[in-house]
């Protein structure tokens, strides 16, 4: 399940090798990459697509899914485990965004994180606009300036993948994902009744997901296990492949997925 929100799924390639130990397939959520937009534009709440993904299960034929997702993806998917959680076998959250569950993060938070890359060449500009978003002052140029926060490391070879990563998002989808009447205490009290394992990853330098508010969304569910990538942003499989692949194939493995 992409992020973006409303992103096509292509960005998340083979999840860092994953694809060499799981056969993966990667879905599209409705008017992005491969698949049709719908006539009706509120159909693109993430409430609304959980049956898109149902309807996929059942015409592959299988009574289970390993349910991986990736930050705004994890809405979709921690409500298709409260919709059919007999079909969860097991669930997969990185860095996912925490919306669905009511978990917010602060600027202090983002700061806490941000804060620990001064010496890092780009870190002066970039705090820099955070500074003018957390005031409300933001500029227009603010939004890109901080992209480097979202990465475990910044260099030419990340900067190199930034139209890739970027690529394939359906912004007026993106606008409705999200719904103000969203039910989060349904959905906090729905997943404290799911008995799937859980793995929720996060990135150690993710100020999209902090580490203590990761703390506080892994504690809704009552089988999960908290890992926390050393080094790594919002992209952990492309901050350390290898590690990533380890956690979530060692997850996996150990539900006999």
């Amino acid at each position: 399940m992409p992020g973006g929100p409303m992103q096509a799924s292509r960005y998340l390639g083979d999840l860092g090798g994953l694809a060499s130990r799981r056969s993966m397939l990667l879905l599209d959520l409705r008017g992005t990459g491969g698949s049709d937009a719908p006539n009706d534009p509120t159909t693109y709440r993430c409430d609304r697509q959980v049956d898109d993904l149902e309807a996929l299960r059942t015409r592959l034929g299988v009574d289970h899914v390993d349910l991986l997702a990736h930050s705004a993806g994890a809405a979709v998917a921690v409500l298709y485990a409260v919709r059919y959680p007999e079909r969860v076998r097991t669930l997969v959250l990185v860095t996912p965004s925490p919306r669905a569950v009511g978990v917010a993060v602060a600027d202090a938070d983002r700061r806490a994180v941000a804060g620990r890359r001064r010496a890092e060449p780009w870190f002066p500009a970039a705090w820099a606009a955070f500074e003018r978003i957390w005031s409300g002052d933001a500029r227009p140029p603010d939004a890109d300036a901080i992209t480097p926060f979202l990465h475990g490391r910044w260099d030419d070879e990340r900067r190199a993948l930034l139209p890739a990563l970027d690529a394939g998002r359906n912004d007026a989808a993106a606008t409705a994902y999200y719904p103000d009447d969203l039910d989060v205490d349904g959905t906090r009290a729905g997943l404290a009744a799911v008995r799937a394992p859980v793995l929720l990853l996060a990135g150690e330098r993710d100020v999209a997901l902090p580490p203590d508010r990761a703390a506080d969304y892994a504690a809704v569910f009552p089988r999960v296990t908290l890992a926390v990538q050393p080094g790594a942003g919002h992209y952990p499989w492309l901050d350390d492949p290898a590690w990533f692949v380890r956690a979530v194939g060692a997850h996996l493995d150990d539900r006999g997925s």
